[in-house]
């Protein structure tokens, strides 16, 4: 015992030696006196940490010093090719394509699309015929694309700040014309403040999901528009549905979602309306004043898109609030298009400081995107400017729709939509007339139930008996018919399969100021000669 102790003496004296050596090392270190307060105070509280901590320190270690891939070295489980099979392999190897190839139906929509040289505008030329047409087809509302002092104001702006942002808004995007933009967009509007986003489709659905959680509560129309939709399924909150425009629908939704808070005793928690100013979908308007007073009552925040109303109603283009006088701060989320209404780019958000600060940090779009180029800012800017102090523009686009309207509400084998101040007009084909027998007719006959609100389906889904297809070759006709006559013209395009309810295939006229009332009335007229002739042959 004697010897064994006497032979592992001078081991225990080089660990003792080593261990001091290390101590003194490691407490010359900065921060070592930290480290020991902590390990002590750890082992002290709990053993077991100490261990478990120094098992996670070497495999820590292990994997940093092995290998970054586990490959067999000796290659005893990969097949060699010499380079005759090499240059074969590479040969045969054909690239699988980004999309799939487009079907008979999807090609005949794209060649349906008909080219323009050189600047699009109120009448662009045709690449097919070289001549001048007469465009309803385009979203240039208020005569704005194309204007003589944006596009130098757009020129100056590009040869001092360059085209691109080259970063995010929160990096280092934002310039100072942005901020002025929205400074703009505010003041117009009379909001506390406005946000600004890089493009017009993530406006709405960014600003959504921004507010709304797992758990809140959105009333939202069944009309919304593709955008709204995908806004509403990113926020993964609890959705009821009140039947398209129908404002005792939304009371009868909201009324019934009170209920159901009371019995449960749930707290209150975050409920939203959403809904839109201008429908994309058909041209219906909202009857906002209502909405106000609903929101109040039940206590929910109003979401308003806004992105076909700004920038085309009220006297100088303000939109919803302007026409029904109504002050912009009762809208908690304002969301309109600068695209659209400024034939611009991008779209924003208004409301209140605190509403546009919290969008600055939980805004997808906001936090993720670059920001618009300068000249585009600039260009919405200037456009803004221009309504300010030229409100006749606005009253030329009504005279036009109501022009329009005069002519188009007299032809017997279509129905519109659209609400009559709307400078997107909807066509749809008028059913063929059914005898009171025919069971579609019955079921519209008989009083129906209320629309089930978990249900995006209205009450009415199940009378629909329209034939898409048809329908669309029908309305291609009339588009293809309009433009053989020199007017540019379009169906609604959609997504198919995509969007929770499918719209009724429809021609979507958009009116401009940029073209006079003779003008309109002559396109129009022609319009109208294409549908009565397209659709006499089906009878």
């Amino acid at each position: 015992m004697d010897s064994a102790s006497t032979t592992l003496e001078p081991v225990f004296a080089f660990l003792a030696t080593s261990l001091s050596t290390l101590e003194s090392g490691f407490n010359k270190l900065p921060g070592s006196a930290v480290i020991q307060r902590y390990v002590k105070s750890s082992h002290q509280d709990d053993p077991g940490r100490t261990i478990l901590e120094l098992i996670l320190l070497i495999f820590a270690i292990r994997t940093l010093l092995q290998s970054r891939t586990r490959a067999d070295r000796t290659g005893k489980h990969f097949i060699q090719f010499n380079d005759k099979e090499i240059d074969e392999l590479v040969d045969e190897w054909v690239p699988e394509p980004l999309g799939r190839p487009l079907d008979a139906k999807e090609q005949a929509e794209l060649s349906s699309v008909p080219i323009t040289l050189g600047p699009n505008g109120p009448k662009p030329k045709l690449a097919s015929t070289g001549k001048t047409a007469t465009n309803l087809a385009t979203f240039n509302f208020t005569g704005l694309s194309g204007n003589e002092h944006i596009k130098e104001r757009a020129v100056e702006t590009l040869r001092k700040y360059g085209l691109g942002s080259c970063g995010p808004p929160g990096f280092y995007g934002t310039l100072d014309v942005h901020m002025n933009l929205e400074r703009d967009i505010a003041d117009f509007l009379g909001t506390e403040s406005a946000i600004l986003y890089s493009q017009g489709f993530s406006t709405i659905s960014s600003v959504i999901p921004a507010f709304c959680k797992r758990g809140d509560i959105i009333v939202a129309d069944r009309g919304v528009n593709f955008a709204i939709q995908k806004g509403i399924q990113i926020s993964r909150s609890t959705v009821r549905w009140y039947d398209h425009n129908d404002l005792k629908s939304l009371e009868d939704v909201l009324e019934s979602v009170e209920k159901e808070r009371r019995k449960r005793k749930g707290p209150l928690t975050r409920r939203f309306i959403v809904t839109e100013g201008i429908f994309e979908k058909d041209g219906a308007m909202a009857d906002l004043p209502k909405l106000i007073e609903l929101k109040v009552k039940y206590k929910f925040r109003l979401i308003l898109d806004e992105s076909f109303s700004f920038g085309t109603v009220g006297r100088t283009g303000r939109g919803l609030t302007e026409l029904y006088n109504v002050p912009a701060e009762k809208v908690d989320m304002l969301v309109g298009s600068v695209a659209i209404g400024l034939c611009s780019s991008g779209g924003f958000c208004a409301g209140s400081q605190t509403v546009v600060d919290h969008q600055r940090i939980n805004g997808p779009s906001f936090v993720f995107s670059a920001s618009m180029p300068a000249l585009l800012s600039v260009s919405a800017s200037e456009g803004i400017n221009i309504l300010r102090s030229t409100p006749s523009i606005l009253t030329a686009l009504q005279e036009n729709i109501r022009a329009a309207r005069y002519i188009l509400d007299r032809v017997d084998c279509i129905t519109i939509p659209s609400h009559a101040v709307s400078p997107i007009i909807h066509i749809h084909i008028r059913p063929p007339p059914t005898s009171s027998l025919h069971p579609s007719s019955a079921a519209v006959m008989t009083p129906s139930k209320p629309s089930n609100p978990t249900s995006v389906l209205p009450r009415d889904a199940g009378t629909w008996d329209w034939d898409i297809e048809a329908e669309e070759r029908m309305l291609q006709d009339v588009v293809d018919e309009a433009l053989g006559q020199g007017v540019m013209i379009t169906k609604a395009r959609r997504l198919r399969g995509q969007e929770m309810i499918e719209a009724r295939p429809s021609i979507r006229l958009a009116l401009s100021s940029a073209l006079t009332k003779k003008e309109t009335e002559k396109a129009v007229n022609i319009v109208k000669a294409a549908l009565v002739k397209v659709l006499a042959k089906r009878r």
